[in-house]
């Protein structure tokens, strides 16, 4: 060994001499201080922690409702995907809208178009009444009776037939007192046709007035010629021919000045109905196309009220 660590040897020793040990008793309690430090530090420890929570406790309590949410608090073993919504089925588009329901107890509603079903008789709610202000008064009479006039020879919309009935009625002029003689008459029938003919009626009728532009007279009017022509028409029901018939006037249907008397004639079609309105005038009066322009939209109402 060399001689200075010797030398440092020999100093530690003598120092170690120099100091006294403490009594076991001041040992004890240095001992029991610190362990009260300890305890000490320990318990301010708990009383921060517990004041921290309170404190976070109120504010959440005493947030109002506008308080924005804090952020949510996540397991730390979470670790599962946000569940998926279920699926919702798709909505059906306008252009395939459900079917309606129908009760057992609803019947089908049948079309009288062309296509469908025709009615086989003819109540008499399916004939026009005059407005109050036209009713002459004297009433209307069911009958049999050609429902056109003569044209030479034709007979159009006579094929296909259902069902028809005629009658006769006189009207007056709104401006024309009550108790004077009536201002016209009608010849008014309706006809029923199977599907697909009604229109083949007006369509034969348009034919027979072009193909009898002229006609003689027969019995009262023998020796006086007739022209018939078309006048154009519409508005009226599904599709509707109107003409007119002229002839010079007799001795016995007027005054000198009255030179020519005019007839009307409107056949007017409303799916497998055929109306007609043949104005006969009265007394050698002509047919006041205002009139029978007005009572044509009064029959086509009430076939149509019927047919509903």
């Amino acid at each position: 060994m060399s001689r200075e660590l010797s030398g440092l040897y020999r100093a530690l020793a003598a120092d170690a001499d120099d100091r006294a040990l403490p009594a076991p008793d001041r040992l004890r309690g240095r001992a029991d201080r610190r362990a009260h430090r300890r305890a000490a530090l320990g318990a301010l420890t708990v009383a921060v922690l517990v004041g921290g929570t309170a404190a976070g406790t109120r504010l959440v309590l005493t947030a109002g409702p506008d308080a924005p949410p804090g952020p949510p608090v996540a397991s730390p073993d979470e670790g599962s995907p946000s569940p998926t919504p279920p699926s919702v089925p798709p909505t059906p588009g306008r252009s395939s809208p459900p079917p309606p329901a129908r009760t057992p107890d609803t019947p089908p509603r049948t079309s009288t178009g062309p296509a469908g079903s025709s009615p086989t008789s003819i109540p008499d709610r399916a004939f026009f009444a005059l407005a109050a202000a036209n009713d002459a008064g004297t009433g209307s009479t069911f009958g049999p009776g050609p429902v056109l006039p003569a044209l030479c020879g034709a007979t159009p919309g006579e094929a296909g037939i259902v069902t028809r009935r005629v009658r006769t009625l006189a009207f007056k002029l709104a401006t024309t007192p009550q108790g004077y003689v009536p201002d016209g008459s009608y010849k008014h029938s309706i006809t029923v046709y199977r599907p697909g003919r009604a229109d083949d009626a007006l369509a034969e009728l348009r034919r027979a007035v072009r193909d009898c532009p002229t006609r003689p007279g027969t019995g009262d009017t023998a020796g006086l010629t007739s022209t018939q022509r078309l006048l154009p028409d519409g508005g009226y029901g599904d599709e509707s021919v109107l003409f007119e018939v002229r002839r010079p006037a007799t001795d016995y249907e007027g005054a000198p000045e009255v030179r020519e008397v005019v007839r009307l004639v409107r056949a007017v079609r409303v799916g497998n109905v055929v109306t007609v309105l043949w104005e006969l005038g009265w007394e050698g009066t002509s047919s006041p196309r205002s009139q029978v322009d007005q009572d044509s939209r009064r029959a086509v109402d009430a076939i149509r009220n019927w047919l509903d």
